[in-house]
C-alpha cells in the first residue's frame, strides 16, 4: 500500500480550516445541553463561556506558536515529543487517541438516539451508527480533502442554526414580542431574575464543569498542521478567530435564549433553541434542531475517525506504535490507522445493540472521563511551551505569532485547570469519573514498559529526528 517517499500531502484550504476550526469550536451541548447549564448558573453562564474561551484562546495560541517554530511538527505530538520527551509524546498520543475513540462512539450513540427521536422505531438504533462508521470511514479513506469538505458543511449548517437563532431572538426583543405564557422579550430578562448570579458561588462554579465539555475538540486544527497549505497564514487566521466566536455562538446566542425566556423558565431536559423556534411559529423546530444536532454529533465523529488516525500514523513513524500505522495509501491517507479506529467505534454498535442500561451508565461515565482526558492534552500543550521558551529562546524571538502576554497567560491557563479538576471532585459525576481516569494513565504505563527497550532506547537516540519524520516538504 505504501511507496517510498509517499507524505501527507496539503490538500486542506484555508477554507477548509477555518470551518473546522469554528466546528471544533461548536460542541453539540450547545444545541442540547445548554438548557442544563443554564439552569445550573443562570445568567452567569455567559461569564463561563467567556472564560473558558478566554483561557482555550491561549491554550490554542500556544499550540500555534509551536507548530509554526517548526513547520515538520505533524501535530501537537511531535512537540510534545521534542520538548517533553518520547514518553510524553507517548502518552500524549495515544491519551488523544482514546479521548477521540470514546467521544466518538458517544457520538455515534447519540446519532441513534436523535434519529429515534426523528423517525421512531423506523430502524434497529444500532444500525444508524453502523452505517455513520461505513460512510466516515469511505469519506476519509478516498481523499483528505473530501474530509474538509464533509467538515466545511457539517460547520455550515451549525453555523445557520446559530445565525437564525440570534436574528430570530434579536427580533422578538426588538419588538418586545410576548411568549406564550406571558413574557416580554428584554433584555433586562437576563438579570431581572436573582441578578447575574442567581444560583451563587456553588452554581457558577458547576457551570464550568460541564460547560468546559462543549470546548472539546478546539484543539482539533492542530491535527491538520501536516495537510495544511500555507499553515504560516492558515493556522494564525482560525486561532484569532476564536474569541469572536465564542463570543458570537455561545455568548450571544445564550443572551438571545434568556432574554426572550427567562433563566428560571429554561427546562434543563430541553434544547432552548427548539422552544425559540416554535415561539417564532416555525412549525418544524423540533425536527430542525434535532437535525442540526444529528449533523453536529457526525461531524464530531468524522473528525475523531481522521484525527485518530493521524494519531497514529504519527505515533508509528517515531516507533510509539506498530509501523503499519505508518503505511499511506495510494491518496496519501493512513489507511490502516483509519480502520482501526473505525474497528475500535465498533463496540458502540454493539452497546446499541444489546441496549443493557448498565453498559450505557458505564459508557457515559467512561465518556465523562475521555473529556477530563482533554484537559490532560490541553495542559500539556502549555507544559510544552513553557519547555519551549527555555529551550528554544532564539526560536521564540524570530516567532510572528507569540502568545499574548506569555508565560504569565500560559502559567495562568494552567491554573484555570487545576482548579477546574479541584472542582469536578466536588459534584457526584464528574467525581466518579476523575476517580475512574488514571486507570487509563495505567493501562498506558503497562503498554508503555511492555514495549521491548531497545525501542525504548531508540526513542531517546533518535529525539525528534526531522530529516527521517519530514512529511511535509
Amino acid at each position: 500500500m505504501n511507496q517510498p517517499g509517499k507524505k501527507l500531502q496539503r490538500n486542506l484550504t484555508n477554507r477548509h480550516i477555518q470551518l473546522i476550526a469554528i466546528g471544533g469550536a461548536i460542541g453539540t451541548g450547545l444545541f442540547m445541553g445548554s438548557g442544563k447549564t443554564i439552569s445550573l448558573a443562570g445568567p452567569s453562564i455567559l461569564l463561563v463561556y467567556a472564560i473558558i474561551g478566554f483561557v482555550l484562546f491561549f491554550v490554542m495560541r500556544a499550540m500555534g506558536e509551536l507548530l509554526l517554530s517548526n513547520l515538520q511538527y505533524k501535530s501537537f505530538v511531535d512537540f510534545v515529543t521534542d520538548l517533553l520527551g518520547p514518553t510524553a509524546g507517548f502518552f500524549m498520543g495515544w491519551t488523544y487517541w482514546f479521548c477521540w475513540i470514546v467521544t466518538g462512539s458517544a457520538d455515534l450513540i447519540a446519532i441513534s438516539g436523535y434519529i429515534e427521536y426523528l423517525f421512531p422505531g423506523a430502524v434497529d438504533p444500532w444500525v444508524p451508527a453502523f452505517i455513520c462508521i461505513l460512510i466516515f470511514l469511505c469519506l476519509n479513506l478516498l481523499t483528505v480533502k473530501l474530509f474538509g469538505e464533509a467538515e466545511f458543511w457539517f460547520s455550515i449548517i451549525k453555523i445557520l442554526a446559530i445565525v437564525a437563532l440570534v436574528i430570530i431572538g434579536a427580533v422578538f426583543i426588538i419588538y418586545k414580542f410576548k411568549t406564550p405564557v406571558g413574557i416580554v422579550a428584554s433584555l433586562s430578562n437576563i438579570w431581572s431574575d436573582g441578578g447575574f448570579f442567581p444560583t451563587g458561588f456553588a452554581g457558577f462554579v458547576a457551570g464550568f464543569q460541564i460547560a468546559v465539555f462543549a470546548f472539546v475538540g478546539v484543539e482539533l486544527v492542530g491535527t491538520t498542521a501536516a495537510e495544511t497549505k500555507d499553515p504560516e497564514k492558515t493556522l494564525p487566521k482560525a486561532i484569532n478567530a476564536i474569541p469572536v466566536r465564542v463570543i458570537f455562538f455561545y455568548v450571544l446566542a445564550l443572551a438571545v435564549i434568556m432574554s426572550v425566556m427567562p433563566w428560571r423558565m429554561i427546562n434543563p431536559n430541553a434544547s432552548p433553541f427548539i422552544v425559540l423556534f416554535n415561539f417564532a411559529g416555525i412549525a418544524a423546530a423540533f425536527s430542525i434542531t434535532y437535525f442540526v444536532v444529528l449533523t453536529s454529533a457526525a461531524s464530531s465523529a468524522n473528525s475523531g475517525i481522521f484525527s485518530t488516525s493521524r494519531m497514529l500514523y504519527g505515533l508509528a513513524l517515531s516507533q510509539k506504535a506498530p509501523t503499519i500505522f505508518k503505511k499511506l495509501s495510494k491518496v496519501s491517507v493512513p489507511a490502516y490507522g483509519l480502520l482501526f479506529s473505525c474497528l475500535c467505534l465498533l463496540p458502540a454498535v454493539i452497546l446499541l445493540y444489546f441496549g443493557n442500561e448498565n453498559i450505557m451508565l458505564a459508557f457515559t461515565l467512561v465518556s465523562t472521563a475521555s473529556t477530563i482526558l482533554f484537559v490532560f492534552i490541553w495542559s500539556m500543550i502549555l507544559i510544552s511551551y513553557i519547555v519551549y521558551r527555555s529551550k528554544r529562546k532564539e526560536l521564540h524571538k524570530k516567532s510572528k505569532f507569540k502568545v499574548p502576554g506569555g508565560l504569565f497567560s500560559v502559567y495562568g491557563a494552567l491554573t484555570f485547570f487545576v482548579l477546574l479538576i479541584i472542582a469536578l471532585w466536588f459534584k457526584d459525576d464528574t467525581r466518579q469519573a476523575l476517580i475512574f481516569t488514571p486507570v487509563w494513565f495505567i493501562i498506558l504505563a503497562v503498554g508503555h514498559f511492555l514495549i521491548p527497550s531497545k525501542v525504548r532506547k531508540q526513542w531517546l537516540n533518535d529525539g525528534f529526528d526531522l530529516n527521517e519524520n519530514d512529511s511535509f516538504k
